[in-house]
């Protein structure tokens, strides 16, 4: 049976890995790791389809051990006796557990000895977050790395790398992408690198050669092949970003019918991870202190169409950008980090006052740590006046308050009763 042109693409040593740079790149923690052969056991977590397998894929090919695959929840016990038969003959054997936050304690408890010993290297892969769904026994013995969505020229390498492999790619065939339609591979799968080519498989698979052996896969191609719309057939290639920057303009400057306009386009293209992490931006960015009960209630929004899906998504989508649009607005909490982020990076840090340094460690006190510090909860009003900023920086000035809703003014008010030259 043919695999999947996926699975046929995936790297066989660690310089093929597309994307994760931040991992696999010159220098960074996996290529060290693979160039040494000073393999530690990992845990990658990220989205589907972004080069988890391919990941563990290329480490084994780079070193030359022996690689395995599992499924935690699927997979038995006696799977990973197997497993661990192998690697006390062969010396090292690299196990990539998918799932892994689906492991028992029966199978996690026989894992670790091996894992101690160094004869099974463990690459668990999965999509929750492993701070919160694996146990405290494996990732004590394991370093977590994330694996991010890949971006659009990181696809479009991986597709023309597809299109011209003549081995385990589509070379054999004479295919023409339209130059819109390889856009649309790149873009439409929101990093998702596996549903770009089983979709690029599946368009030059099922559409006829013409007359001289040339398959044309068009953009309604490949819009049918990956179930999803583009935004607009626009030449320039612009569209994508052009309707994501017109939605928030839209939000920020409360015209409801614009937003839900531009909302309509994207629900259209079937977008749900664009419009989710532009919809928690826009909240915090764009409305903010002025109605934290705002941001909030666009949290629970995406959260909800997130697990519904569409096409009933679209329902609490609409009513968190119509909550957006005629909320108070207000920036300041996004402009006084940025002003506090352009000072460090300025150069501005300056030595923390001794009396606010940790001072719960033998031999802090001879050092001057924590002596003078005034504990707020012991005064009036739990507040006291002290200086907490580096001497260097003591009349920095990051925040400056708005008014635009109930809540902003409040602090406002309180902010001036605790700094009355700055009112």
């Amino acid at each position: 049976m043919l695999q999947p042109l996926a699975f046929r693409m995936r790297p066989t040593k660690i310089e093929e890995v597309v994307g994760q740079q931040h991992l696999v790149g010159p220098g960074k923690i996996i290529r060290r790791m693979v160039d040494a052969k000073l393999l530690s056991s990992m845990i990658l977590y990220g989205p589907p389809g972004t080069g988890k397998t391919s990941i563990a894929s290329a480490i084994a090919g780079s070193t030359q051990y022996a690689f395995r695959k599992l499924n935690a929840a699927t997979d038995s016990k006696k799977d990973l006796e197997v497993v661990a038969e192998e690697a006390k003959m062969s010396g090292t054997v690299i196990l990539l557990l998918d799932e892994i936050h689906r492991l028992t304690k029966p199978k996690q408890d026989f894992l670790l000895p091996h894992l101690e010993s160094g004869r099974i290297i463990l690459i668990g892969a999965t999509t929750e977050n492993p701070y919160i769904t694996i146990n405290p026994a494996i990732r004590s013995r394991t370093q977590i790395f994330e694996v991010k969505p890949l971006d659009e020229q990181d696809i479009e390498i991986a597709i023309d790398r597809a299109l011209t492999d003549k081995k385990v790619g589509l070379g054999e065939l004479d295919i023409d992408l339209e130059s819109n339609a390889r856009l649309h591979l790149a873009r439409a799968t929101n990093g998702d690198l596996r549903s770009s080519l089983n979709a690029l498989e599946l368009a030059a698979k099922s559409t006829p050669a013409d007359d001289s052996g040339v398959i044309f896969l068009t953009l309604t191609i490949i819009e049918e092949c990956l179930q999803k719309k583009a935004l607009t057939h626009d030449k320039d290639g612009d569209a994508h970003y052009d309707v994501i920057s017109a939605f928030q303009k839209s939000v920020r400057g409360s015209d409801v019918n614009a937003a839900l306009h531009y909302l309509g386009r994207l629900i259209l293209a079937g977008d749900l991870p664009t419009i989710a992490r532009r919809l928690i931006t826009m909240a915090y960015e764009d409305i903010g202190l002025s109605s934290p009960a705002a941001c909030a209630r666009t949290v629970t929004a995406v959260q909800a169409a997130e697990k519904i899906g569409f096409p009933e998504a679209k329902i609490p989508l609409s009513n968190a950008v119509i909550d957006l649009c005629l909320s108070p607005k207000s920036n300041s909490a996004n402009v006084a980090i940025n002003n506090a982020i352009a000072d460090i990076e300025k150069g501005g840090f300056g030595e923390i006052p001794a009396y606010l340094k940790d001072s719960h460690y033998k031999g802090a006190e001879d050092l001057g740590r924590g002596i003078g510090y005034k504990f707020p909860h012991d005064y009036p009003n739990d507040w006291v006046s002290q200086q907490y900023l580096p001497d260097k920086l003591k009349n920095a000035d990051y925040y400056e308050p708005k008014s635009n809703g109930r809540y902003e003014q409040a602090l406002k008010e309180q902010y001036g009763k605790l700094h009355p030259s700055k009112k």
